[in-house]
């Protein structure tokens, strides 16, 4: 065992369970987060629409890609699907706030999002359940990942930055 593949540890271990605990706010409440009912009424200000469907696609990004991560295991899917998930929390939620995390910026998101790609790019380490498997990709493979979380960030902020139908307006009201 090496230093590397102790910090591999603890740098998965962290943003993993970051990534994770986020995701039980959102679905649970816990640690004071807003629970379900409440996220998806997030998700309908966002414009995220249909708002439950979008609510439950965060939900599962952050908490099973967090434990997925934690764990190192399909470590490069899970980092693909929190790869997406930080592009839009960082362009969705935290960018038009300037990037200093004590004014809602976009410094935490971009920072835990730049340690998943680290991740990605290093690989989840000896000490990861991928590990003990033998899972490994090829290079190629871990970049088209990389990119289709990328992709998939930047798909789902423009979908929310349509005008939905004016029915589906006049329901809401």
């Amino acid at each position: 065992m090496t230093p590397a593949d102790l910090s591999l540890l603890l740098l998965r271990l962290v943003v993993g369970l970051t990534f994770a605990a986020h995701g039980a706010q959102k679905a649970f409440g816990w640690w004071n987060g807003p629970g379900f009912a409440a996220w998806q009424q997030a998700m309908t200000r966002m414009r995220f629409r249909p708002a439950r469907v979008w609510a439950i696609a965060s939900i599962a990004a952050e908490l099973l890609g967090g434990l997925l991560l934690a764990a190192g295991l399909l470590t490069p899917f899970a980092a693909a699907l929190l790869v997406a998930q930080s592009v839009v929390i960082v362009l969705k939620a935290h960018l038009p706030n300037g990037f200093w995390n004590g004014q809602r910026g976009y410094e935490f998101p971009l920072t835990i999002g730049a340690a998943v790609v680290a991740v990605l790019g290093i690989g989840p380490g000896r000490l990861s359940v991928d590990a003990a498997i033998g899972l490994a990709l090829a290079t190629p493979v871990l970049w088209a990942l990389l990119g289709l979380g990328l992709v998939a960030g930047l798909a789902s902020y423009g979908i929310s930055q349509l005008e939905p139908p004016a029915e589906a307006v006049t329901q809401q009201r």
